[in-house]
Formats: structure tokens, sequence, C-alpha cells
């Protein structure tokens, strides 16, 4: 099944989402951010730098996330 590229306009509309989302919002959107970048980057769309940094800026929060529920 064909399925279209992912627009910066998407892009820019799903980081709006998540910066105004909670902290859980935003780590249940990461992957779905993440996959949208890839494909971007796949298309040969350049990925613009405030994208990538929020991008990495959910990844740590997931980590962080990942580790805080680990029983000690």
């Amino acid at each position: 099944m064909y399925e279209p590229a992912p627009k910066v306009t998407d892009a820019d509309r799903l980081a709006r989402e998540i910066r105004e989302s909670s902290t859980d919002r935003r780590i249940e959107l990461q992957p779905l951010f993440g996959r949208m970048l890839q494909g971007l980057e796949e298309s040969g769309v350049p990925v613009p730098a405030r994208m990538r940094n929020l991008h990495e800026q959910l990844l740590e929060e997931a980590i962080e996330a990942k580790f805080d529920n680990l029983p000690v």
C-alpha cells in the first residue's frame, strides 16, 4: 500500500502538539514523531534542527522515565 511521505508541516503540527503535552503524552508521541522525521529524511526533505533537537529531548525523557520506574 502506498503511503505518502510526511510533510514538514505535518511534523510541525505534531511538534507543536508535543510541546503542549504532558510528559506522559510526549513520551507516547515520541515513536510517531521519530517515524515522521525518518520519513522526511528518506524522502530527501531536510529535517530542521529544531525538530531533531525536540526528538533528542523526547528520547532523553523516555529513557529517564524508564529508569524512574525501575525498582531500587
